[in-house]
């Protein structure tokens, strides 16, 4: 009788493509289902190549013939990188973005580690005294102050100081090393004598909070170990950063862990620079500019609890936390924590459901806070924390709206703002101003025949940047050079039409020659350190005037900013979009709110050719709150969010009949399901045409899924997702979904 063999272990993998469905492989031979964890990393063949997947399930059958099935190449992790608790949230994710799940763990993975890369830390080097180091007197280094320095800080501790702490004690410490290590005071440290360094949690006392301050702190703190969504709406300048820090203090003190997020690049050097003189814990930073072995450490730092805080922009919101006790969303309703591309994912939702998951209070915070929030506040399931007026001796500022109809402009600028920047530069403060659109113009046209120079991939204008003679499309990246003649009537009458900050800073220079002028824009930051440079410059008064687009909106504290002024609020005043009148008043009053947060008092003037708007009249005479709660009116009236839920279908092809043609089959599937199930789950907007119809190059359409009910929603994409992978479409084609879009066109 032959002997049969048990049949092989099937492993059910996520494999990052973007297809919907699970991939089934056999085990190794002789494994057993206790060699494999849900979430580790295995190495799999997948068509001509490889690549790395995350195991979901062991499972016994497959709808594939045994046979059939390819055995995988490794196992990767013996354990898995992510808590039972993450690997349910990239599920929760995966099924309500309604996006593949190996999509999903990509995303919640450092690049390295998706590709496959070890996860074990690198032992870290540590530094001691040397016995002559610790005899010597620091004063025999009077002529080398860094080193005398860094050799009392290693006198002021008895044993091994690690890199890490130094780095947080003084970033440039590598320097003033070198010379000790030379000199024989210093010596690398044997591992006997790596033991960890405890030092008091915090470097200097917490300033002393006001009445309201106070009861958000104890508020908060109160709900450790629960979970809650507390709301945080002070006004600019209520010392909300304060407020954040002194939780976490709270939170370290039971050895917990914090995940402050923030939604600009920008905003992290500041807030960075602010925990690390306040908290002597390791702090992990993570963003897009980082090297990838930087983000690849501070990941693996905070999964296995060597760093107390993490500070980071979207992406680290998935980092695993070896010991979670509290979530910070910094100025939550900035639409930058909704990804806009691959799984469109938004960071503060998925923070709440993590939040949950985890048992831990979330703290969100703003000046202005989204509607969807002071909608869930009014619903009572987020607690509301208000701090209605600036910290210290700080007044709000005032307001002055400035009529421009009919008013003879120097480059955007009126005489009376310019009457103001003289005023205010004479009592040596500085002056702010903001106009959201970079590059020298945004058109080119010719005077004689009205040509405009167009991108030749994209329904839009090219943008002038003079300083580099290019003009750039801001949509697909080409650029050229700068053409001297009209292309179409050849004469040489060509001009620019309309404003950018490098034009802007031209008038400036010439208007006020004798002071210094900082332009902050993308353009003008794009080199490492740049922006760090510039907020220094700032931030230490040897700047006069500064001027920049979105990135000096929020959470920018300069002290001796008294002016701010918008040079044109216009431009999102009639937009077909929804949302563009939040994002006007969340703007205008991060905007203003950059103005006198000290002891001087702050001045915001608005350029406008709408003076009676009622956006405008309604914030400067009633503040956000008010706006807020008119604006929340007009959507229940509408039946827009948060009182219904969108998705939004976008597709772009290379022919825009095949773009019209997949929209108009998916909205006949649509309709077959509603047809068949007797029961209307949304209404289906569109196809329309984008705003932009055509960028790079393809024709993109839309449309929209609009519910009363959430669960309407979803239950039609689940029954026509799998319906739409069915149509036999152009290999040109791609589709995408959004799931609450916080942009419709």
């Amino acid at each position: 009788m032959t002997q049969t063999c048990p049949p092989r272990i099937i492993l059910r993998v996520a494999v990052p493509i973007r297809l919907h469905r699970l991939f089934d492989y056999l085990a190794p031979e002789n494994s057993t289902i206790n060699d494999f964890k849900p979430g580790v990393r295995v190495r799999v063949p997948f068509g001509k190549t490889s690549k790395v997947g995350f195991l979901v399930e062991c499972v016994e059958h497959s709808d594939i013939d045994s046979h059939k099935l390819k055995a995988i190449d490794a196992i990767i992790d013996s354990e898995s990188l992510l808590s039972e608790q993450d690997i349910r949230l990239l599920h929760w994710v995966s099924r309500y973005y309604h996006h593949p799940l190996g999509d999903v763990y990509t995303t919640a993975l450092p690049a390295l580690l998706r590709q496959g890369k070890s996860a074990t830390l690198p032992v870290e080097e540590r530094y001691a005294l040397t016995e002559q180091g610790k005899a010597i007197s620091t004063e025999q280094l009077t002529r080398a102050p860094k080193q005398k320095v860094l050799l009392e800080k290693f006198q002021s501790h008895a044993i091994a100081l690690s890199a890490s702490q130094l780095t947080i004690w003084d970033e440039k410490w590598r320097a003033a090393l070198k010379p000790l290590l030379e000199k024989a005071l210093v010596q690398v440290a044997e591992l006997d004598c790596a033991v960890a360094v405890v030092e008091p949690l915090m470097r200097n006392i917490a300033l002393v909070s006001n009445p309201q301050q106070q009861a958000a702190i104890d508020a908060v703190c109160a709900s450790f170990s629960t979970f809650n969504v507390f709301l945080l709406e002070g006004v600019t300048g209520s010392g909300k950063t304060e407020v954040y820090m002194q939780i976490i203090h709270a939170a370290l003190q039971q050895q917990k862990q914090v995940l402050v997020l923030v939604p600009e690049i920008t905003l992290t050097p500041q807030l960075e620079a602010r925990f690390r003189q306040r908290f002597s814990v390791p702090i992990a930073i993570s963003h897009s500019k980082l090297a990838d072995s930087q983000r690849n450490l501070a990941w693996l730092k905070m999964q296995q609890g060597v760093c107390s805080i993490m500070l980071g922009t979207r992406s680290a919101l998935f980092t695993p936390l070896k010991n979670p006790g509290l979530i910070i969303l910094d100025e939550e309703h900035d639409t930058s924590f909704k990804q806009q591309e691959g799984c469109r994912f938004s960071a503060r939702d998925i923070a709440v459901v993590r939040a949950k998951m985890l048992n831990i209070p979330v703290l969100m915070g703003s000046a202005t806070p989204a509607l969807e929030s002071l909608h869930n506040v009014d619903k009572g399931r987020y607690q509301l924390l208000h701090l209605p007026q600036r910290a210290g001796n700080a007044v709000p500022p005032t307001f002055q709206l400035i009529d421009i109809r009919n008013k003879r402009m120097q480059e955007g600028l009126s005489a009376t703002l310019i009457a103001e920047i003289k005023n205010t530069l004479a009592k040596k403060e500085q002056v702010l101003l903001f106009l959201n659109r970079r590059g020298f113009a945004p058109t080119l046209i010719c005077h004689g025949c009205g040509w405009v120079m167009r991108c030749a991939h994209c329904d839009a204008n090219m943008v002038i940047h003079a300083q580099e003679k290019l003009l750039r499309c801001h949509h697909c990246g080409v650029e050229q050079g700068l053409i001297k003649s009209c292309l179409a009537c050849k004469t040489g009458q060509l001009m620019p039409l309309g404003l950018g900050t490098e034009r802007v800073e031209n008038t400036l220079m010439s208007l006020f020659a004798d002071k210094t002028i900082v332009r902050l824009d993308r353009d003008s930051t794009k080199l490492k350190g740049s922006l760090e440079r510039y907020l220094a410059q700032i931030n230490q008064g040897e700047a006069d005037i500064i001027l920049g687009t979105q990135m000096l909106a929020k959470g920018h504290h300069f002290s001796q900013v008294t002016l701010v002024a918008m040079l044109d609020v216009d431009s999102g005043l009639f937009s077909v979009d929804f949302h563009a009148a939040e994002k006007l008043a969340q703007l205008i009053v991060q905007v203003s709110g950059r103005a006198g947060r000290e002891t001087k008092p702050g001045k915001v003037i608005l350029q406008t050719r709408q003076p009676e708007h009622p956006l405008l009249m309604t914030l400067i005479d009633c503040g956000y709150k008010a706006f807020a709660k008119m604006a929340l009116t007009e959507r229940k009236e509408a039946l827009l969010p948060p009182f219904s839920y969108h998705a939004l279908l976008r597709v772009h092809a290379a022919d825009a009949d095949l773009a019209k043609q997949f929209l108009n089959t998916v909205i006949k599937l649509a309709n077959e399901i509603h047809s068949r199930e007797a029961r209307q789950y949304a209404d289906i907007l569109g196809p329309v045409p984008a705003s932009m119809a055509r960028r790079a190059g393809m024709y993109r359409f839309q449309m929209l899924f609009q519910s009363q009910k959430r669960p309407d929603l979803h239950a039609l994409l689940d029954r026509l997702l799998p319906e739409i992978n069915k149509i036999n479409r152009s290999q040109r084609l791609f589709w995408s979904l959004d799931i609450d879009p916080v942009d419709l066109f």
